[in-house]
């Protein structure tokens, strides 16, 4: 990747797409969708993060990423949405979630995981976006809703034999490793 990217900011609401677009465009190529069928038209293989809000009329940010993915596009998903998430997100092939209001530093903060993320080997990034998914819904349900989902449960397990295999030398990582883990939810 070069330093510059190609996000794509998916949200129906106008104002919220466009302040999106002002933030980013200062550092990356910023294409902007105001739902989820103008999403899809703007999605290509030159696109390397889309910001997708999930509560969309025409077709629903889940809709939308089930597309992306289903055409193959290698692209990070950032789903940006006012909707508290639940239990269905496990089965939501994004990289991070975003819950409004989201501020300029939250974005920024989010290119720089997602293009980090990209260098990675398949088994850290799926390493990662479960961790995320863990973590917005640790944030988000109580102790007992957790224990209570086997959806969940089976997450966690899957988590622990990704760290299992995760292999800094292939992922080009040095000493820092493992403190990256240390920093993710559940680390040491």
């Amino acid at each position: 990747m070069t330093d510059e990217l190609t996000i794509l900011v998916v949200d129906d609401e106008e104002d919220i797409a466009d302040l999106y677009t002002t933030w980013l465009q200062m550092d990356h190529e910023v294409r902007t969708a105001y739902g989820g069928e103008k999403a899809l038209e703007k999605a290509d293989e030159d696109v390397d993060v889309v910001f997708l809000d999930r509560q969309m009329p025409d077709y629903a940010g889940d809709e939308v990423l089930e597309r992306l993915r289903d055409r193959g596009l290698d692209c990070r998903v950032v789903m940006v949405t006012a909707v508290d998430p639940d239990f269905d997100i496990l089965s939501m092939e994004f990289d991070d979630y975003l819950t409004k209001p989201v501020m300029r530093d939250d974005l920024a903060d989010a290119v720089g995981t997602m293009r980090k993320r990209d260098e990675y080997d398949e088994t850290l990034q799926e390493y990662y976006a479960l961790a995320e998914k863990k973590a917005t819904l640790e944030a988000e349900k109580t102790p007992s809703e957790l224990q209570n989902s086997e959806e969940y449960q089976e997450m966690t397990e899957r988590i622990e034999v990704l760290e299992e295999e995760a292999d800094p030398t292939n992922a080009g990582f040095d000493d820092d490793y493992e403190s990256m883990f240390r920093d993710l939810p559940g680390g040491e």
